[in-house]
């Protein structure tokens, strides 16, 4: 387990200016989070998500939910950090407080750090805030932001929550389960998909190709217009 006090913003903000521009963009880079604070494996994926604020009930469901899949991010060579504008201490005290939501012993303690950006320096540089949730002095507060970053260091996918809609976890590990499988197969998920369900082949790959590659079989589907674009094949492993 991590202690959540080993993150204080600005032993981070160093390694993550370089987002400051075009963070949205698939093809940034991102942050090593080197520091005291365990990071992303140089071969691994990681993921960075901050939350408006702590001891409060959204969040509290969010972190919870979050440090119960762990072990399934982990099992994916995924390591995650958390992000918001309190400070240290809150992160401790309210880890107890999220233990205990998940009927777990009352320890200072997640199996993620959570950065303290007591002053917003992250939440900025990042476009993590949202102007339309301020604290008791007018000042905004961080979002429901999620990114997620492949062993490359580049920004694979981002989501923003409003404050009012919790996240749902299951789903981010279940994008995370697609990014991987199409980073390495020519293939691609459809709605809906779950690991071990079929998969669309790639568009741009030929039939002989897709024959070759897929050795399970290619099952194309009929349509009105005569194209054979959606062609599946089983999960390839």
């Amino acid at each position: 387990m991590i202690s959540a006090v080993t993150c204080p913003a600005g032993q981070h903000l160093r390694a993550l200016t370089h987002m400051v521009s075009g963070v949205q963009s698939v093809h940034v880079t991102s942050p090593n989070f080197l520091t005291r604070c365990p990071a992303p494996h140089q071969e691994g994926w990681g993921i960075l998500f901050s939350h408006p604020r702590d001891f409060t009930p959204v969040c509290t469901t969010e972190l919870g939910r979050a440090a119960k899949l762990a072990p399934e991010f982990r099992k994916r060579n995924v390591k995650m950090i958390a992000l918001s504008i309190d400070s240290v201490q809150d992160h401790l005290s309210w880890s107890k407080d999220i233990n205990a939501y998940n009927g777990e012993q009352p320890k200072e303690e997640l199996p993620f750090p959570i950065i303290a950006d007591a002053n917003r320096e992250l939440a900025v540089k990042l476009g993590m805030l949202d102007p339309d949730e301020q604290d008791k002095d007018g000042m905004p507060l961080t979002a429901r932001v999620v990114f997620i970053f492949g062993p490359d260091k580049k920004l694979k996918l981002s989501i923003l929550y409003p404050a009012t809609t919790g996240r749902n976890f299951d789903e981010i590990l279940r994008v995370v389960d697609s990014l991987q499988l199409t980073a390495y197969k020519k293939v691609a998920t459809p709605v809906d998909w779950k690991p071990g369900d079929s998969v669309m082949v790639a568009p741009t790959l030929p039939d002989e190709e897709a024959k070759k590659l897929f050795p399970k079989g290619v099952f194309t589907k009929d349509l009105p217009s005569g194209k054979k674009y959606l062609r599946y094949t089983p999960q390839p492993e």
